[in-house]
Protein backbone atom coordinates (compact mmCIF):
# COMPACT_ATOMS: atom_id res chain seq x y z
CA UNK A 1 0.00 0.00 0.00
CA UNK A 2 1.23 3.48 -0.80
CA UNK A 3 0.03 6.83 0.50
CA UNK A 4 -0.81 9.53 -2.03
CA UNK A 5 1.13 12.28 -0.24
CA UNK A 6 -0.26 14.96 -2.56
CA UNK A 7 -3.78 14.32 -1.27
CA UNK A 8 -2.96 13.29 2.30
CA UNK A 9 -4.62 15.88 4.53
CA UNK A 10 -4.30 14.86 8.18
CA UNK A 11 -4.82 18.36 9.61
CA UNK A 12 -7.90 19.09 7.51
CA UNK A 13 -9.28 15.66 8.39
CA UNK A 14 -8.60 16.23 12.08
CA UNK A 15 -10.30 19.63 11.97
CA UNK A 16 -13.32 18.15 10.19
CA UNK A 17 -13.56 15.35 12.74
CA UNK A 18 -13.38 17.78 15.64
CA UNK A 19 -16.09 19.97 14.10
CA UNK A 20 -18.31 16.97 13.42
CA UNK A 21 -17.89 15.69 16.98
CA UNK A 22 -18.55 19.12 18.44
CA UNK A 23 -21.64 19.62 16.28
CA UNK A 24 -22.95 16.17 17.24
CA UNK A 25 -22.39 16.79 20.94
CA UNK A 26 -24.03 20.23 20.84
CA UNK A 27 -26.97 18.91 18.82
CA UNK A 28 -27.77 16.16 21.30
CA UNK A 29 -27.17 18.42 24.34
CA UNK A 30 -29.27 21.31 23.03
CA UNK A 31 -32.00 19.39 21.18
CA UNK A 32 -31.99 15.95 22.74
CA UNK A 33 -31.74 14.41 19.28
CA UNK A 34 -29.10 12.33 17.54
CA UNK A 35 -27.39 14.05 14.63
CA UNK A 36 -28.04 11.32 12.05
CA UNK A 37 -28.52 12.61 8.54
CA UNK A 38 -30.76 9.74 7.41
CA UNK A 39 -33.02 10.26 10.41
CA UNK A 40 -33.22 13.99 9.80
CA UNK A 41 -34.03 13.46 6.13
CA UNK A 42 -36.36 10.54 6.88
CA UNK A 43 -38.35 12.75 9.25
CA UNK A 44 -39.34 14.86 6.25
CA UNK A 45 -40.96 11.93 4.45
CA UNK A 46 -43.92 12.10 6.84
CA UNK A 47 -43.35 15.57 8.27
CA UNK A 48 -44.83 16.93 11.47
CA UNK A 49 -45.59 20.63 11.27
CA UNK A 50 -43.58 21.47 14.40
CA UNK A 51 -40.68 19.34 13.22
CA UNK A 52 -40.21 20.11 9.53
CA UNK A 53 -38.67 23.59 9.64
CA UNK A 54 -35.49 22.70 11.55
CA UNK A 55 -35.01 19.61 9.38
CA UNK A 56 -35.28 21.62 6.16
CA UNK A 57 -32.93 24.31 7.50
CA UNK A 58 -30.39 21.70 8.59
CA UNK A 59 -30.40 20.00 5.18
CA UNK A 60 -30.19 23.35 3.38
CA UNK A 61 -27.19 24.17 5.55
CA UNK A 62 -25.52 20.93 4.47
CA UNK A 63 -26.02 21.87 0.83
CA UNK A 64 -25.24 25.58 1.08
CA UNK A 65 -22.19 25.47 3.38
CA UNK A 66 -19.72 24.17 0.75
CA UNK A 67 -21.09 26.56 -1.87
CA UNK A 68 -20.76 29.49 0.53
CA UNK A 69 -17.21 28.51 1.46
CA UNK A 70 -16.30 28.25 -2.21
CA UNK A 71 -17.55 31.79 -2.77
CA UNK A 72 -15.86 33.23 0.31
CA UNK A 73 -12.56 31.38 -0.05
CA UNK A 74 -12.09 30.26 -3.65
CA UNK A 75 -9.52 27.51 -4.05
CA UNK A 76 -9.72 26.38 -0.41
CA UNK A 77 -11.84 23.37 -1.27
CA UNK A 78 -12.10 21.48 -4.52
CA UNK A 79 -14.80 19.26 -5.94
CA UNK A 80 -14.16 15.56 -5.42
CA UNK A 81 -13.28 13.51 -8.47
CA UNK A 82 -15.65 10.59 -8.83
CA UNK A 83 -14.50 7.94 -11.25
CA UNK A 84 -17.89 6.41 -11.99
CA UNK A 85 -20.66 6.90 -14.49
CA UNK A 86 -24.06 8.31 -13.57
CA UNK A 87 -25.71 4.87 -13.43
CA UNK A 88 -23.18 3.65 -10.87
CA UNK A 89 -23.61 6.80 -8.79
CA UNK A 90 -27.42 6.47 -8.77
CA UNK A 91 -27.17 2.75 -7.92
CA UNK A 92 -24.73 3.51 -5.09
CA UNK A 93 -27.04 6.20 -3.72
CA UNK A 94 -30.01 3.85 -3.77
CA UNK A 95 -28.01 1.11 -2.04
CA UNK A 96 -26.85 3.52 0.65
CA UNK A 97 -30.43 4.67 1.17
CA UNK A 98 -31.61 1.07 1.43
CA UNK A 99 -28.81 0.29 3.88
CA UNK A 100 -29.67 3.23 6.12
CA UNK A 101 -33.28 2.07 6.33
CA UNK A 102 -32.27 -1.54 6.90
CA UNK A 103 -29.65 -0.55 9.50
CA UNK A 104 -31.96 1.95 11.22
CA UNK A 105 -29.51 4.78 10.68
CA UNK A 106 -26.49 6.02 8.81
CA UNK A 107 -22.79 6.35 9.51
CA UNK A 108 -23.23 9.75 11.14
CA UNK A 109 -25.96 8.50 13.45
CA UNK A 110 -24.39 5.18 14.38
CA UNK A 111 -20.70 5.88 13.82
CA UNK A 112 -20.43 9.30 15.42
CA UNK A 113 -23.35 9.64 17.80
CA UNK A 114 -24.12 6.00 18.61
CA UNK A 115 -20.53 5.00 19.34
CA UNK A 116 -20.02 8.05 21.53
CA UNK A 117 -23.06 6.92 23.56
CA UNK A 118 -21.55 3.40 23.80
CA UNK A 119 -24.52 1.88 21.97
CA UNK A 120 -23.94 -1.84 21.21
CA UNK A 121 -26.36 -1.61 18.28
CA UNK A 122 -24.36 1.25 16.81
CA UNK A 123 -21.12 -0.69 17.24
CA UNK A 124 -22.57 -3.61 15.26
CA UNK A 125 -23.97 -1.26 12.61
CA UNK A 126 -20.67 0.63 12.25
CA UNK A 127 -18.70 -2.63 11.95
CA UNK A 128 -21.16 -3.77 9.28
CA UNK A 129 -20.82 -0.46 7.38
CA UNK A 130 -17.05 -0.65 7.48
CA UNK A 131 -16.85 -4.35 6.53
CA UNK A 132 -19.25 -3.76 3.63
CA UNK A 133 -17.21 -0.82 2.43
CA UNK A 134 -13.94 -2.76 2.63
CA UNK A 135 -15.48 -5.71 0.79
CA UNK A 136 -16.92 -3.52 -1.95
CA UNK A 137 -13.63 -1.72 -2.54
CA UNK A 138 -11.87 -5.07 -2.78
CA UNK A 139 -14.45 -6.46 -5.23
CA UNK A 140 -14.41 -3.35 -7.44
CA UNK A 141 -10.63 -2.97 -7.49
CA UNK A 142 -9.57 -6.60 -7.72
CA UNK A 143 -12.39 -8.58 -9.27
CA UNK A 144 -13.70 -6.23 -11.98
Amino acid sequence: MTIDWNHFTPWGSLAGGVLLGLASALFILLNGRVLGISGILGGLLVPKRSDASWRVMFLLGLLLAPATLSLLAPGLISAPRIEADNVAIVAAGLLVGLGTRYGSGCTSGHGVCGLSRLSPRSLVATLAFMASGFAMVYVVRHLF
